[in-house]
């Protein structure tokens, strides 16, 4: 699942490739990609705008444009493509021999921009304003901004007594970590995942506010070595299991201490950790 290190290194990729170019009009492929707002209306609120910039906050994409903006929630699975041209696309998207899947384009003069997720969670959307989208109103701050403080971060500890993974997974407080980075960063940190969050002790708080950023920042450098080539149908991020030193590691070694890396659920999601390591 595509959490905030890969949200951005798709907005930097995507960045240079869109900004100041107007879209001539939208083809929504699959309607399940916009609900529940209606395809028609996204496609004429979105067509002879032009994206001014391209933004991200969490797993949010954001295409700002003239008048309101466009969000992208890749949720599991969902990627962006890119067409040299509407012909192209319409000889490969949805279609044998090719069937790259794609459930929305944005076509350009030059170019076409396909968001697809062939296990339909993902999501585009229109809206007038970021105020006006119920799902970027209600995030926290993003993990990886200038307000992301020490500070802050322990205060916002301070008000939870729910178990620590739990708490880091709420968009609502902290926007951007997922299950992979959350565990990763309690290992780093040496805290374990089972702790209320208004345990940690100040030092504690601050030990694991760097150890997010710092993951955060390694996942996102990983992630543009090489860069998303939205050309390619099949391209994904690489590498990244190489640096991953607890997530996905149930019955193998600590990297640190030796000891075999446990499996628990926690809110119905896999929380890896050592349990030698984390106290």
């Amino acid at each position: 699942m595509p959490e905030l290190p890969e949200v951005e290194a798709v907005v930097r990729t995507l960045r240079p490739l869109v900004r100041g170019r107007k879209i001539r009009c939208v083809h929504v492929s699959h309607p399940i990609a916009t609900k529940p707002q209606n395809p028609a209306e996204l496609a004429r609120f979105a067509a002879k705008q032009t994206i001014r910039d391209v933004k991200r906050h969490g797993k949010y994409l954001v295409l700002e444009l003239d008048r309101g903006i466009l969000t992208m929630h890749f949720r599991l699975d969902g990627q962006l493509l890119w067409f040299a041209s509407a012909a192209e696309m319409e000889r490969k998207a949805n279609r044998a021999p090719h069937n790259v899947h794609v459930d929305v384009a944005l076509e350009f003069n030059r170019g076409v921009l396909g968001f697809a997720d062939r296990r339909h969670f993902g999501r585009v959307h229109y809206f007038e304003s970021r105020e006006a989208s119920k799902g970027l109103h209600s995030l926290g701050v993003d993990a990886l901004s200038k307000e992301f403080t020490p500070k802050h971060f322990t205060s916002l500890l301070a008000d939870s007594r729910r178990p620590l993974k739990e708490f880091l997974l709420d968009q609502t407080r902290v926007a951007g970590i997922g299950n992979i980075y959350s565990c990763e960063s309690m290992w780093y940190a040496r805290i374990d995942p089972r702790r209320r969050a208004n345990s940690l002790s100040k030092k504690d708080s601050e030990n694991l506010h760097k150890a997010i950023v710092s993951v955060l920042w390694r996942a996102l450098e990983c992630c543009l070595k090489p860069a998303p080539d939205f050309r390619d149908p099949t391209w994904w991020f690489q590498g990244l299991e190489k640096i991953l030193r607890v997530y996905g590691r149930e019955d193998q070694p600590c990297h640190r201490c030796g000891e075999l890396i446990r499996r628990i659920e926690q809110g119905g999601r896999s929380t890896y950790f050592c349990k030698r390591c984390q106290k």
